[in-house]
């Protein structure tokens, strides 16, 4: 069974960066692909950005160009870089699955974005 522990979020300015830390945990689980998500208040859970076994990557056009997504196979993590941030960034913050959630959601990281 896998466990997701998100970290890394906290209060920050509009124009401000942040670097979001996933770590996975589980017998035998490494991580090879993996997403993003994150779900502002009243609002969906949406998917942000993912990374692929090949090391590609997707994102979601509202943070396209200010968010990257990276891995650390030997650490069994996955990161997020945001710059940029804006208030409408504001929301917890998730992994999971690079499609879908493909396992139990872990607590999320709160990230709020001060105008």
């Amino acid at each position: 069974q896998v466990q997701l522990r998100e970290g890394g979020g906290g209060l920050v300015q509009a124009g401000g960066s942040l670097r979001l830390a996933c770590l996975a945990s589980g017998s035998m689980y490494r991580v090879h692909a993996m997403g993003w998500y994150r779900q502002a208040p009243g609002k969906e859970r949406e998917r942000v950005a993912a990374i692929f076994g090949d090391g590609s990557t997707t994102y979601a056009d509202s943070v396209r160009g200010r968010f990257t997504i990276s891995k650390d196979g030997a650490r069994n993590a996955v990161y997020l870089q945001m710059d940029s941030l804006k208030p409408e960034d504001t929301a917890l913050y998730y992994c999971n699955g690079p499609m879908f959630p493909d396992y139990d959601w872990g607590p999320g990281t709160q990230v709020t974005v001060s105008s």
